[in-house]
């Protein structure tokens, strides 16, 4: 049977759809493998500037960590009042309500040592000097007592 020139085409114009179809496919890969190669390089940049982030944060922890280390030290060494395992804190906030309870609490101490030493009160040095008792002193004493005080 001979090929009519519609049937001749026919195969012609399947391989061509084919090679169209075959081409818009390699192209896609390409541009698909194009953007996975410009997602792949954003991505490695993230990652970098992750890192950086992730560095620059830990600096700045450490240099906070510093900070209130010293102002912990400055703290106890301005209030020499408060016994130095009172007052502390991991952050300055923490350290001044440190500080506030610490220091009521010494006012409160004091207060109450204050009033416990004025409730015991002895008055120094000797008694208050008054006149000898006679009451207890023979008719003898009592007459070398009333010279001794003319003298």
């Amino acid at each position: 049977m001979p090929e009519s020139p519609e049937t001749q085409q026919t195969p012609a114009a399947g391989g061509d759809e084919e090679e169209k179809t075959s081409a818009a496919l390699e192209q896609a890969i390409t541009e698909r493998e194009s953007r996975i190669t410009e997602l792949e390089k954003a991505l490695g940049e993230a990652q970098r500037q992750s890192e950086a982030s992730a560095a620059e944060i830990a600096s700045l922890k450490e240099a906070r960590d510093q900070a209130v280390s010293k102002y912990l030290s400055m703290a106890k060494a301005l209030n020499p009042a408060i016994p130095e395992g009172i007052i502390g804190g991991e952050t300055i906030e923490e350290i001044d309500q440190s500080i506030e309870k610490s220091k009521a609490i010494v006012e409160a101490v004091k207060q109450a040592l204050k009033s416990e030493a004025s409730a015991a009160s002895v008055p120094a040095g000797a008694p208050p000097r008054g006149g000898v008792s006679t009451e207890s002193l023979s008719p003898r004493e009592k007459i070398a007592y009333a010279i001794q005080r003319r003298r």
